[in-house]
């Protein structure tokens, strides 16, 4: 029987937090470093913002639900020591997914401390360390659990308002999960970012 992703990340993501959590203190977004940004400009559930550079885990794949999955739990064993050095890498937030062709990537944000001794180069072909290029970006921020129906919505949100503030776009929109699967709706925090000129 064929798990479909919303399904199977929920497990695979149980299963990070619940471990990482175990070992690092408290449960939930509150608990993790996150990736740092400056606000530049804020109108209700926008913001327009300018990330600087960081350094990302990214495991790419072809596009399909199961795929994402195999992904997700790449990135998993990879902070869990899967990796040149055997060295365990705290959980950050967010993580960054995006759908580009035929293709798929998830990014997991390396914490500022281990980007700046070097990340560890991953055991497994399919993941690559490397920089995030700094950039500004137009956000649009949503609680809720994670559906394709609300993904598309937000996505459409995002690009109306885009549309209303004449501004130009860089790149395909991406989603940023902060939360683990266990969090209530009301209190998840999901946002659909895009890179946008300056």
């Amino acid at each position: 029987m064929k798990i479909k992703f919303p399904i199977a990340l929920a497990i695979g993501g149980t299963l990070l937090f619940t471990v990482l959590s175990s070992c690092t203190g408290p449960l939930g977004r509150a608990g993790y470093e996150s990736a740092p940004y400056k606000t530049v400009k804020t109108d209700g559930a926008f913001e327009v913002r300018d990330y600087p550079e960081i350094v990302v885990a990214t495991a790419t794949m072809k596009n399909g639900n199961n795929n994402q999955n195999s992904g997700f739990m790449s990135l998993f064993r990879y902070i869990s020591g899967k990796n040149e050095a055997e060295q365990k890498i705290a959980m950050t937030t967010p993580v960054f997914s995006k759908t580009a062709g035929d293709l798929q990537e998830m990014s997991f944000v390396l914490p500022e401390e281990v980007a700046k001794d070097g990340a560890p180069k991953a055991n497994n072909n399919n993941i690559a360390v490397s920089k995030r290029q700094a950039g500004r970006f137009a956000v649009y921020r949503y609680s809720g659990r994670w559906t394709e129906a609300r993904d598309k919505k937000a996505r459409q949100t995002l690009a109306k308002w885009i549309e209303e503030q004449n501004l130009t776009l860089r790149s395909v929109m991406e989603k940023a999960s902060y939360d683990p699967p266990f969090t209530p709706p009301f209190m998840r925090r999901n946002e659909i970012l895009v890179r946008i000129a300056e």
